[in-house]
C-alpha cells in the first residue's frame, strides 16, 4: 500500500490544520492507521492511532484534547485534525499502517507515507 500525507503548512500558535493520509494500492479499511511526528534532532514519536474498524482511538498525552484522528473509508483517507497548535507541535508528520494490535511504536507499522511538514510559528 502507498500512503500520501498532505495538509502541512505554516500556522500561528493557537491555529488549526487538518492533515490527510490517502492510501492507494490497497484499501485502508483492513488496517489500523497511526500518525507519528519527528522534530529536528528528535526521534519519531507517536501522535495518534485509529483502529481498523474506526471504533477506537489512541492519543499521545501531549496532543490529547487538541488532536482528533478519523477516517473516511469511502475516500480511503485518514485525517488528523489539529487544533490549538503549539510551538512544540512543529515537526514532520507521518502516517503509517499496521496490522498489529499495538499502536504506539514505529516498529509495529508496515507502511509509511513520506511525511508532511507542520510549522507552528508566530
Amino acid at each position: 500500500v502507498q500512503l500520501q500525507a498532505s495538509g502541512g503548512g505554516l500556522v500561528q500558535p493557537g491555529g488549526s490544520l487538518r492533515l490527510s493520509c490517502t492510501a492507494s494500492g490497497r484499501t485502508f479499511s483492513s488496517y489500523a492507521v497511526g500518525w507519528f511526528r519527528q522534530a529536528p534532532g528528535k526521534e519519531r514519536e507517536f501522535v495518534a492511532a485509529l483502529s481498523w474498524s474506526g471504533g477506537k482511538t489512541y492519543y499521545a498525552d501531549a496532543v490529547k484534547g487538541r488532536f482528533t484522528i478519523s477516517r473516511d473509508n469511502a475516500k480511503n483517507t485518514v485525517y488528523l485534525q489539529m487544533n490549538s497548535l503549539k510551538l512544540e507541535d512543529t515537526a514532520v508528520y507521518y502516517c503509517a499502517t499496521t496490522h498489529s494490535g499495538s499502536y504506539y511504536y514505529t516498529k509495529e507499522y508496515d507502511y509509511w507515507g513520506q511525511g508532511t511538514l507542520v510549522t507552528v510559528s508566530s
